[in-house]
């Protein structure tokens, strides 16, 4: 059976996992449990696993991954692909943040902008970590609410982030800014653009993940308020063939 090309919902019982091809790799899978939803069953990942086999995906890797969440995979066979940084905004200490740069300009993202987004991101990412355009929807479409902005200059679109919100928590589910165009504050600004939008929309909370390795983002984090949370998170991997 050839692996599908876009992604869908699976259910058992109370177990919900979105499952897809992986950055457009037909031969990847992609895993993730719902937003705001409780952890997998180990039983519940081992269907699913046996399902996307069944559909010719030779390996599956699955979203970011707190402990809790971790677990049911682990234990159907998993093995941790990276680890990253979780990191935590209290949205009440936005109100003595700065206004950003009055020279980065923000803009709601147009269809049109996807192309020019995704260059920006193929630029700022090694290969394992860029998206597509099935990623870049699934990112957009991953809260029951969410927010696409880019950032253009004369140069045309330099950066561009995607939040979004699910009850009280809201997720910066990607931000990338061209390295050409970077120490200009525009990653602070489309930061400081979706927190703000978040807080308008009720979330007390925001969550955001980065490599361990990536410093650089780590310090624009910290710098505008977020703290590293204990335990971090994990990509998982595991063989399917």
């Amino acid at each position: 059976m050839a692996p599908r090309t876009t992604a869908d919902l699976l259910r058992w019982g109370g177990d919900r996992l979105r499952v897809g091809p992986w950055r457009g790799d037909a031969h990847v899978a992609y895993i993730s449990p719902l937003p705001e939803s409780s952890p997998p069953s180990t039983e519940a990942v081992r269907r699913c696993t046996a399902l996307l086999r069944e559909r010719g995906y030779s390996e599956a890797v699955t979203a970011a991954l707190a402990a809790s969440e971790a677990n049911a995979f682990l234990a159907a066979g998993f093995t941790v692909r990276e680890r990253l940084h979780l990191l935590a905004h209290e949205l009440v200490a936005l109100n003595n943040r700065p206004s950003s740069s009055a020279n980065v300009t923000i803009r709601r993202a147009r269809r049109a902008d996807r192309t020019a987004a995704l260059a920006v991101d193929a630029r700022s990412f090694d290969p394992f970590w860029r998206l597509d355009i099935a990623g870049l929807d699934e990112a957009v479409d991953a809260t029951p609410s969410s927010r696409f902005r880019v950032v253009e200059g004369s140069e045309g679109v330099t950066g561009y982030a995607v939040s979004g919100r699910a009850g009280s928590r809201g997720f910066l589910q990607r931000l990338a800014v061209d390295p050409s165009a970077r120490r200009r504050g525009i990653g602070s600004a489309l930061v400081l653009d979706g927190l703000r939008w978040m807080k308008r929309r009720g979330a007390a909370r925001a969550m955001v993940n980065t490599q361990e390795r990536n410093t650089e983002a780590l310090q624009l984090y910290e710098r505008l308020g977020f703290r590293l949370q204990p335990g971090g998170l994990a990509v998982l991997h595991t063989v399917l063939a």
